[in-house]
């Protein structure tokens, strides 16, 4: 399936030669940053530079929480540790919200459409806005230290800093001439808004509405919104904001372990549905069962040719160029009702997905299959004109038995075979309150589309696309269970942490 980003809308011509004009100066704007930083640190620790004297009470923190109620008692624990570790100072504890409960607009997740209330309520006795991760870990006196340093009354965006080693389709390929130029928040590390640049950001966004009709990578979005084509302000690295936790001076740690509550799925309870068609049969399905496959204890290959050596399914729905939608909802209703009936959880992929089954059992621990699950890699689309999220095909969609029981019920449906299936099924889901349960551990492009500062703290679930790679060795590098091993030992640890 072609990646969705070509489905967004490419930077016109003009912008895109603006954005690349301003590569150089960003450049040496960027280079300065850091100085100045570096600089900053210096005179502070000489005792010459005063610092801003800011308290908890000051910042507000935002916690990028989900629904789901396993995300949702993961954000509760870190507001918990939060609130104690504020007491354990004995200052005034600070106000900590959860993204999810602040409102119910489908596109609360993309945080811009958010900052307007943020600079009404908070911007008369607050100094900052700190978003993190449900598994950021803050150290609260280190972190009060770091804000120190940045002028409250001035305009900040302060994060970790991460680049795009090379031009990248789920970046619409921007900065093509020089892609390290332009830096972009990890969310991980947690990020911050002085209240100055929330209530320029306030001002601009009642004045003209977002633009995007997609959202692919959100902290990338968010960087280039506040850059503003070089007529605002590019991120400012800060050491401190951190997701290895290694240097004692680090203020945020992440917690880089596949989740885990309690034993792993079976393998009985994951059924697994490969889209292929006649075309790809000879090189895409013999990737996959030299790979991914043999994990899987209940697998079949749906195509618009039956092929007994593999074998495939012909599901009477004609092959399409791109969608896929009536192929998808024919699968829906054969794993609804016409098999499977005890298996709790349905995955479909592409055939050019790789993935590791024995991480997904890990992580499909932490739900619950009673509930309507509708799990992978969050997009959006027309959010801020009242659209929808989805989970982006190709990365993987996961579905828990309740979830496609009451999608068919609703008899919410694809307008044309070929109509896009990840984007008909998010329409379709929040048409009936279902939220999509984002897990960044899906990936809709291959490794070398994302940084590897980014990659470095995952235990990536899934990959996708064969395109200027060999997927073999992609899999056996990134995916493989020899990898798993070393990963679910620091599972085991993290969960007894949890305990």
């Amino acid at each position: 399936m072609r990646p969705h980003a070509r489905r967004g809308r490419r930077l016109a011509l003009p912008a895109l030669l603006s954005l690349l004009t301003c590569s150089l100066a960003f450049a040496l704007v960027s280079e300065d940053i850091k100085k100045e930083v570096k600089q900053s640190k210096n005179l502070e620790k000489s005792g010459i530079l005063k610092k801003n004297d800011i308290d908890l009470k000051e910042i507000v923190f935002v916690i990028q929480s989900q629904s789901n109620s396993f995300h949702a008692r993961k954000a509760e624990q870190l507001k918990k540790s939060v609130l104690k570790q504020a007491a354990d100072l004995t200052q005034e504890g600070p106000r900590v919200l959860l993204l999810h409960q602040l409102a119910q607009q489908e596109g609360a997740w993309t945080i811009l459409p958010l900052l307007p209330h943020f600079s009404v309520t908070y911007s008369r006795n607050s100094s900052w806005i700190f978003f993190c991760e449900e598994e950021t870990r803050i150290q609260i006196p280190e972190l009060l230290e770091t804000l120190r340093r940045y002028d409250p009354s001035k305009e900040w965006f302060l994060g970790k800093a991460l680049h795009d080693e090379e031009s990248t389709i789920i970046h619409h390929y921007a900065f093509s001439e020089n892609p390290t130029v332009f830096k972009y928040p990890d969310f991980a590390a947690g990020w911050a808004l002085s209240m100055p640049l929330v209530n320029k950001l306030t001002k601009r966004l009642k004045s003209e509405s977002l633009k995007s009709d997609f959202t692919i990578d959100l902290k990338h979005e968010i960087a280039l919104y506040i850059w503003d084509r070089g007529g605002g302000h590019p991120l400012t690295p800060v050491p401190e904001l951190c997701t290895d936790g290694v240097d004692a001076s680090c203020a945020t740690a992440f917690r880089s372990f596949l989740p885990l509550c309690g034993n792993p799925v079976k393998k009985e309870e994951i059924f697994v549905a490969v889209k292929t068609c006649k075309k790809f049969h000879g090189d895409r399905i013999p990737i996959v069962k030299q790979t991914w496959a043999g994990q899987a204890a209940l697998i079949e290959y749906y195509s618009d040719y039956a092929d007994g050596s593999i074998p495939t399914v012909d599901l009477g729905v004609p092959n399409t160029d791109r969608g896929h939608c009536g192929k998808t909802f024919a699968i829906l209703e054969r794993f609804l009702n016409h098999s499977h009936d005890r298996v709790a959880w349905l995955v479909i992929l592409d055939d050019d997905t790789l993935i590791s089954i024995s991480r997904l059992r890990h992580l499909l621990s932490c739900y619950d299959p009673r509930e309507p699950v509708f799990l992978g890699e969050r997009y959006g689309y027309g959010l801020g004109a009242g659209g929808y999220s989805y989970v982006t095909g190709g990365g993987g969609m996961v579905f828990s038995r309740e979830a496609i029981r009451r999608l068919l019920a609703s008899k919410c449906r694809c307008y044309s075979n070929d109509a896009p299936d990840d984007m008909v099924l998010g329409m379709c889901f929040s048409g009936l309150g279902i939220p999509v349960t984002h897990s960044p551990l899906f990936h809709q492009a291959r490794p070398v589309d994302y940084p590897k500062d980014y990659l470095s703290h995952q235990v990536p679930i899934s990959f996708h696309k064969h395109w200027n790679i060999d997927p073999v060795k992609v899999y056996f590098a990134w995916l493989a269970p020899s990898e798993e091993d070393r990963a679910q030992q620091e599972t085991q640890k993290g969960f007894k942490e949890e305990l």
